[in-house]
């Protein structure tokens, strides 16, 4: 090979190797970052009169039984609800006004349903796949992969998806999907933004959702806290909230910013990188037989040494 061929193939090389070393070193983007593009809705708790016609919305866009309290019926509100595989939204209310610009309001009412997490956790504990974040930013579920194991349900920090316990045939996990597939190009159209009088609900990209948000709180200081709900919490999530006092008076659970699936993947990963698990688990089995074949092979020594000495005469000997 010629001087001149070897000096470009070597080059070559060297710049194949560093191209993949940059590659592999480049940091993904954040997920708050990929998300800023896609589909979210923002909720103004100030705004919130607790008319429940989301609730409605919801339940008529998803086909789901109609309640034994009609929405028009404000009872519901004052016991703490949880959204079930009966209802994907639920609003509680609060005793308290919303804000400190609303001393005449004498309760605060809130939306609750699934958030949407950019990191979701109960995709990552799903061990079939049925439980998906989609392009559009949508947690959407896939019940013809589901296979009833649940884990979403104890991995979700907001306590959200509900199984249908009460359905003997292929019961399914249920949420809310943010409508997806309603849109007019199949993606998320919400019907409980679309339904609010109060326009309480503002639903478009995430981006454009929290510059809305910010704008709101600089120009309304005294009514709102300087918090956007949802922004940063378990790594940011597609709903996010406006609040007049603090999230935790208003059945918003306190959170930290990192993500679960950052902890448990990362143990996951420890364990099984280079084969451990296999490894000790086959370790494991290959000490338990040694041990058990020691044991049988120390037993038959034992016989061993006991058959000169027996006084049972042999077979068919003199009694």
């Amino acid at each position: 090979m010629s001087p001149t061929r070897r000096t470009f193939l070597s080059t070559a090389a060297l710049t194949v190797v560093a191209g993949t070393a940059r590659a592999r070193s480049a940091p993904p983007p954040d997920p708050e970052t990929r998300a800023a593009g896609q589909a979210a809705c923002l909720v103004d708790t100030t705004l919130c009169v607790g008319c429940r016609k989301c609730e409605e919305a919801c339940n008529r866009a998803n086909g789901l039984p109609r309640p034994a309290v009609p929405f028009s019926d404000p009872a519901p509100l004052r016991a703490p609800r949880r959204p079930d595989a009966d209802a994907f939204t639920v609003v509680n209310e609060f005793i308290g006004p919303p804000s400190q610009d609303q001393l005449h309001r004498r309760s605060t009412t809130v939306k609750i349903q699934c958030m949407h997490c950019l990191e979701p956790a109960c995709v990552s504990a799903c061990i079939v796949g049925a439980l998906t974040r989609a392009d559009h930013g949508a947690v959407v579920y896939d019940p013809s992969i589901c296979i009833g194991c649940r884990y979403c349900m104890v991995a979700c920090p907001f306590g959200v998806p509900a199984y249908e316990y009460d359905r003997a045939v292929a019961p399914r996990v249920r949420k809310c999907e943010l409508c997806t597939g309603h849109g007019p190009d199949g993606g998320p159209d919400p019907a409980c933004a679309r339904a609010c009088p109060m326009e309480a609900i503002v639903f478009g990209t995430r981006g454009d959702l929290l510059d809305l948000a910010r704008a709101r709180i600089e120009s309304r200081p005294e009514r709102y806290l300087e918090q956007v709900y949802g922004e940063h919490e378990v790594g940011g999530t597609a709903w996010m909230y406006l609040v007049g006092r603090p999230p935790s008076e208003i059945g918003l659970l306190d959170m930290p910013t990192k993500a679960p699936p950052r902890t448990t993947e990362a143990i996951q990963h420890g364990i099984f990188n280079y084969g451990a698990a296999p490894l000790a688990l086959y370790g494991g089995l290959g000490a338990a037989m040694w041990w058990v074949r020691r044991r049988e092979r120390l037993a038959a020594r034992s016989a061993g040494a006991a058959a000169p000495g027996d006084d049972a005469p042999p077979a068919g000997g003199e009694a």
